[in-house]
């Protein structure tokens, strides 16, 4: 049990749970997977499992908390809202950990709805490296069982998702990236893809890996843009908690 609460499951939240146990700056890490918490660090408490708002904010209570940070994936917006609402409640101090922005090259989309009209104003076989939280919408595009070809991570529950919502399981790419530039190429190629469909996930998420990739084969590249936010990079945030914990 500590005084700070990490929400992570990305590899910025991987790296500050690393940074906490290296210095012994103890620290309670939620993830929503298996397989996130398997990555983290000895030295950190580990709380698995989706909350609700009012669980999290059951939970900072119970710990005691007195700083929480947001170290979420940059797209996962309802976990935000969550956790920045359950601070609130709680009346607990809230950081926004921010993934740095990279340039962002090809045509770009604001939001869902954009990106499926885009796809239904075009034509050819689509590479989605969007991840699960898209399946339901991708649903829209037209004849989607035959254009789309998906690289997931491999999890029970995504597989039980993608059968029931009616995606072919050949048409599935299975891995846990970040991939590089190669592992890119291959996968374009492998599905014949004509389009690259992805997020603006930052070095860490390897956007410029899959943009060079995309260059590489000559075939387009299609990128939903993040929601605007503000927050602390991850150096930032180092050096608040290394100054907090000398107080």
């Amino acid at each position: 049990m500590s005084d700070l609460l990490l929400f992570g499951g990305t590899t910025e939240g991987r790296t500050l749970a690393e940074f906490c146990a290296a210095r012994s700056i103890p620290a309670d890490v939620c993830v929503t997977t298996g397989y996130g918490a398997a990555l983290l660090p000895q030295g950190v408490t580990v709380h698995t499992g989706k909350l609700t708002a009012p669980e999290m904010q059951a939970l900072m209570q119970r710990l005691g908390s007195r700083l929480v940070i947001d170290a979420t994936h940059p797209y996962a917006q309802e976990a935000t809202r969550s956790i920045r609402t359950a601070a609130a409640a709680a009346g607990i101090p809230y950081l926004r950990l921010l993934r740095e922005s990279v340039p962002v090259t090809g045509v770009t989309v604001p939001d869902m709805p954009s990106l499926i009209a885009r796809l239904n104003s075009s034509e050819g076989i689509v590479l989605s490296t969007l991840g699960s939280k898209s399946l339901p919408h991708l649903t829209q595009v037209r004849g989607f069982r035959d254009r789309l070809y998906l690289r997931l991570l491999p999890a029970e529950s995504v597989r039980t998702q993608c059968e029931a919502l009616g995606y072919p399981a050949s048409h599935i790419l299975w891995g846990k990236g970040p991939f590089t530039e190669a592992e890119n190429i291959a996968h374009i190629r492998l599905t014949a893809a004509e389009l690259l469909v992805t997020k603006e996930s930052g070095t860490a998420g390897g956007y410029p890996e899959k943009a060079a990739a995309a260059r590489q084969c000559g075939i387009s590249l299609l990128t939903l843009l993040r929601a605007p936010e503000t927050g602390s990079t991850l150096q930032e945030i180092e050096q608040m908690l290394l100054e907090r914990s000398q107080l």
